[in-house]
């Protein structure tokens, strides 16, 4: 037997306030699951990135090194290191400008911590959407909710029929943007504190990395732990 409830029914009967909340939540949707697929793609590459990079310092120079971490331009881990090596090269071999007064390894901290601040701004594009759909889809769909039910009320007042089949199906079919709301938020909230996971993990090797860079620009050589107290304000300004 046809049913002449569901989606369907709500999409054939709705007006153009209930369409625009229907499609409104499957924009929200499409928008949510095409940043969680691009940015689940762009962690699994920076992990990849990061275990690259502990072959960096088994190199016998650093030209060996660099090769090890690839010639992705988008890698945080090379620009790190050509970054730092150009802000050492720079400042033992300039004194014509007005940063070129700080100490090196104060300048090579700065030029680091900028380098690390791009990456976590660009790691981070896209959180927004989700975070915004997470908040707001659960009241669209109940916006639409409570419109459809009030139109529901209308026509069966007008019809003058109260019985439990002719209430049901019109309530019913206005809950289904409640239940749309949820579908479309509870991915994205999901979706967002995976990725906030994601890349606080690969946030946390790069600062790493980023402590041994300053180490081996400044000194010549890595060091396991500790560091200067330059390094310390670098990872907490990171």
């Amino acid at each position: 037997m046809e049913s002449h409830f569901g989606l369907a029914n709500v999409w054939q009967q709705g007006d153009i306030v209930t369409k625009g909340v229907a499609i409104m939540l499957l924009v929200m949707s499409l928008a949510s699951w095409i940043v969680i697929l691009i940015k689940t793609l762009d962690i699994i590459r920076y992990k990849k990135m990061a275990n690259a990079s502990d072959g960096f310092w088994h190199s016998e120079d650093f030209a060996t090194g660099m090769a090890k971490l690839g010639n992705d331009p988008g890698n945080p881990f090379r620009s790190l290191a050509e970054e730092g090596r150009e802000a050492t090269a720079h400042h033992r071999n300039t004194k014509a400008h007005l940063h070129d007064t700080l100490d090196v390894s104060d300048w090579v901290t700065r030029t680091l911590r900028n380098s690390i601040d791009s990456t976590t701004a660009r790691m981070q594009s896209g959180l927004a959407i989700l975070a915004s759909v997470g908040s707001t889809a659960p009241f669209v769909g109940l916006f639409g909710t409570v419109w459809g039910i009030y139109h529901a009320l209308l026509a069966i007042g007008l019809s003058g029929q109260s019985t439990i089949d002719k209430v049901a199906g019109p309530i019913g079919e206005a809950l289904i943007m409640t239940a749309l709301g949820l579908a479309v938020a509870i991915p994205a909230v999901l979706g967002y504190n995976a990725l906030v996971r994601g890349n606080k993990s690969v946030l946390t090797k790069l600062n790493s990395f980023a402590h041994d860079l300053h180490a081996y620009f400044v000194t010549g050589a890595r060091v396991a732990s500790g560091g200067t107290a330059n390094v310390v304000a670098m990872k907490k300004g990171a």
